[in-house]
């Protein structure tokens, strides 16, 4: 397994080792051992998945404290642009983001630490998205930025996309108050 560092710390892409043969592929997209000699100690307790048409965006979403979530994403088909905005209030890099595509030909994963607020857009039909999380879904401490807001800067790709109610309606970063 490989290591990448991105340029806001705590981000880091994980391009696992990759065993190919004419019966198919194997890797291991968790160890929790090998996890820990990278920096991530992580206690998985919930994993998901969806499954999205192109054009779909999901985010840009996250869990205030205490129930904050570190996720291990990656694209079991399809591919995607993942991004990452850093919400942590006393970090240099506050406000910027790290986007990347993973998709199930580079087999990327990408490692989220609490403090992120995070979201993809499917770039193919049938595109199947799965993510280990640190802790468990709460409604109540759920959160939202728009994903076009001009002060995140976010090249997507596209002019529109197809999203939830919910995320139409998401916070502008301006009027933002992180609790990280």
């Amino acid at each position: 397994m490989e290591c990448i560092t991105t340029p806001i710390e705590g981000l880091l892409l994980i391009k696992p080792k990759v065993f190919n043969d004419d019966r198919g592929y194997f890797y291991e997209s968790w160890n929790k051992e090998a996890f820990e000699k990278i920096g991530v100690n992580a206690d998985f307790v919930q994993d998901n998945q969806s499954l999205s048409k192109k054009g779909v965006l999901r985010g840009m979403h996250f869990q205030n404290p205490p129930f904050a979530q570190g996720k291990l994403v990656r694209v079991i088909q399809g591919s995607v642009l993942d991004v990452a905005i850093d919400i942590r209030k006393n970090s240099p890099t506050y406000g910027k983001h790290f986007a990347v595509e993973l998709s199930e030909e580079n087999r990327l994963m990408f490692w989220i630490p609490a403090g992120f607020a995070h979201g993809f857009l499917t770039l193919i039909d049938d595109t199947i998205f799965a993510y280990k999380c640190t802790g468990v879904y709460n409604k109540g401490s759920e959160g939202s930025l728009h994903w076009d807001d001009k002060d995140l800067n976010i090249d997507w790709g596209i002019n529109q996309s197809i999203m939830s109610d919910k995320d139409q309606v998401a916070s502008n970063f301006n009027n933002f108050k992180s609790q990280f």
